[in-house]
């Protein structure tokens, strides 16, 4: 499932359905872009720089995003008789978003479960895992290249290994380089 909610660049839906179309899976593409309208950041706007302050949330920060995107994960789920949504938010090396942390996404499943009177469960694979951790894990799914070479982390809409200069591509390399280090060692 993916969200167009006005991020700053297309590349990211554009990768979405690219793994999507690899992978032969369905791909659910939803138009969120009142978020835009309700809350304007630098994910959305590219007249707002991207910036993170000591003790703030960053400028990148989407309130209620994931809680948003959980709803209408949960909406698709009951549609199609699915009782199961992976998510990957993480909250060991997240960027202070308050709706990538655990005790978030178990308040959200307790609450779609409330609402929908289905019993679905939220998993969170990625959760405690740093970035270099999630690599490793790449790696032991055979998907190491797959994710390094096809996927979307850079908030500037570069594919791969991004711009190296957001916040989001440097924690990506940073990751990257620390599990290589740790591979290499054994």
């Amino acid at each position: 499932m993916t969200f167009h909610y006005n991020q700053r660049h297309q590349e990211e839906i554009d990768v979405a359905k690219r793994i999507a179309d690899k992978l032969g899976v369905k791909n659910h593409l939803l138009d969120m872009s009142l978020l835009n309208q309700l809350a304007p950041n630098a994910l959305t706007r590219d007249d707002i720089d991207i910036e993170e302050k000591e003790g703030e949330l960053p400028s990148t920060f989407v309130p209620g995003r994931n809680l948003v995107f959980l709803s209408f994960a949960s909406i698709l789920a009951y549609q199609i008789g699915a009782r199961h949504i992976i998510t990957g938010v993480c909250e060991t090396d997240f960027s202070g978003y308050p709706d990538c942390r655990d005790e978030f996404v178990k308040s959200c499943n307790v609450t779609v479960n409330l609402a929908m009177e289905k019993p679905f469960v939220i998993h969170t694979p990625l959760m405690w895992l740093n970035k270099a951790e999630t690599w490793k894990l790449a790696d032991e799914l055979n998907a190491l290249d797959f994710v390094k070479n096809e996927t979307l982390t850079c908030y500037n809409g570069i594919i791969s290994d991004g711009c190296g200069e957001c916040p989001a591509c440097k924690l990506r390399k940073n990751g990257y380089d620390t599990y290589m280090e740790m591979k290499e060692a054994k």
